[in-house]
């Protein structure tokens, strides 16, 4: 299996280049030349790990199975649970628990992985690597507790002050780990998102400070969320709707990808929160920047999804040189019409919209039927499929007790706090930086490892 970037400039590279490359040389993302099959009724009597490196031998062929076999070991061996993504019924609804790993949120999943296969990489390579990142809460501490400790690696994670819940930022923070540098930017999610990108777009200062990424345009990510789709499948036994919360297109990216593999799955169904720029895209052919809107589900908190050109990708049947031209015209206008694709997208997907309120009253109606607690993310995905009549599985993103604020406000007290949640109460390492592509370049070019 060989990997290509979606806008035409880098072509024929293996999948540990793709994955230390992170956001293609040309701007693009990195995707797999073909997308391979793999047959749901195979995964019949698994568990998750064996799924796993069923699924990773498809895309990976130069890394040894074996050494495959141990990085699935040594990634999910860190969570609380042994189905790692276990799947709770309440009547028609499913809700499917990825927030068993270190920081109790679904980008654990991919992010133990990935560290684990940074490191992997660098050993045999004998190279050092500058990892640079973005987060809206929960991709920050999950790459910092995958990356924390490693060998050759330190990590830069840029989110936006006051934008992310006190736990998301006492995760980052609490850490005394040297390779460690969480940064708070004076600006939104999308703020830090334009950095992280301007800086990778300088060749020349990536090549010289080693720089990787890990936000969900590293492809690796992606591979491993596919896994959770075919579990859940394998548990429920019978087609399925998928509910998603989504900002930045990665999670119900890889669930597309799944379906396009043969995972017959019904419906993906992309949940968003008042900021909204997904749900206008699927319901009006439109894609468009507003203004970032501060809610109780702040991982989603996003205007511009860092997925969404993967799957422009494939709307348009692998035409790089078309998805160059419509990116540039993106960042040119703030804006995309898609007329001639309307039919072909509500085919691929169907949206829902959350405000606040209906965050609260879901939380509350679904713990006063069920006596299960939802955080503010899962319930827009809840909310979602409560009209659909088919069987339908929601991914629960993160602990409720990470949002406890919400959670006080919808049902009067706090979702019980797990020990290793309870023990945050500091903030030993935080740097504070402005919102702009040089000061983050001064603060890499300062502390990065040579």
């Amino acid at each position: 299996m060989l990997y290509k970037s979606t806008r035409c400039g880098v072509k024929n590279i293996s999948f540990k280049d793709a994955v230390m490359m992170g956001l293609a040389t040309d701007g693009g993302l990195i995707v797999p030349e073909f997308v391979p099959k793999y047959d749901p009724q195979s995964i019949k009597n698994k568990n998750f790990k064996s799924i796993a490196f069923d699924i990773f031998k498809l895309y990976i062929d130069d890394i040894k199975e074996d050494d495959v076999l141990e990085l699935i070991e040594k990634s999910y061996s860190t969570f609380d649970d042994d189905e790692i993504t276990p799947l709770r019924q309440f009547g028609q609804f499913y809700i499917l628990e990825l927030f068993h790993g270190p920081t109790y949120a679904f980008k654990d999943i991919a992010l133990q992985f990935l560290g684990n296969l940074f490191e992997h990489i660098l050993k045999k390579r004998n190279q050092t690597l500058n990892i640079l990142g973005a987060t809206s809460g929960d991709t920050g501490s999950a790459a910092i507790y995958g990356l924390k400790g490693k060998k050759n690696v330190k990590v830069f994670i840029l989110y936006p002050q006051n934008g992310v819940s006190l736990t998301q930022e006492l995760q980052m923070c609490d850490i005394d780990d040297e390779n460690v540098f969480p940064i708070a930017v004076n600006g939104t999610f999308d703020d830090c998102q334009y950095i992280i990108k301007e800086i990778f777009k300088d060749a020349a200062f990536k090549e010289k400070y080693h720089l990787g990424s890990i936000n969900s345009i590293n492809f690796a990510r992606i591979l491993a969320q596919i896994v959770y789709y075919y579990y859940a499948f394998l548990k429920v036994e019978k087609n399925v709707a998928f509910s998603v919360p989504t900002g930045n297109f990665g999670d119900i990216f890889a669930g597309f990808l799944a379906k396009l593999m043969g995972l017959p799955i019904e419906k993906l169904i992309l949940a968003t929160n008042e900021n909204d720029i997904l749900y206008r895209f699927v319901c009006f052919g439109e894609y468009a920047k507003n203004q970032v809107k501060k809610t109780l589900s702040p991982s989603m908190d996003i205007q511009v999804a860092s997925n969404f050109e993967r799957y422009l990708y494939y709307l348009y049947d692998q035409n790089c040189s078309k998805v160059k031209d419509l990116m540039q015209e993106f960042n040119k206008n703030g804006k995309l019409v898609f007329n001639d694709k309307i039919l072909q997208i509500q085919s691929d997907f169907s949206a829902y919209r959350v405000s606040d309120e209906e965050i609260l009253q879901t939380i509350k109606d679904f713990y006063g039927k069920y006596n299960y607690i939802i955080d503010p993310h899962t319930a827009c995905g809840v909310k979602s499929i409560i009209d659909e009549s088919i069987p339908a599985v929601c991914l629960a993103t993160a602990h409720p007790a990470k949002f406890s604020q919400a959670i006080e406000k919808a049902l009067g007290f706090s979702a019980p706090m797990p020990q290793n949640l309870a023990k945050l109460s500091t903030k030993k390492r935080k740097f504070k930086e402005d919102n702009s592509v040089e000061a983050v370049e001064h603060f890499i070019k300062e502390h990065a490892i040579s």
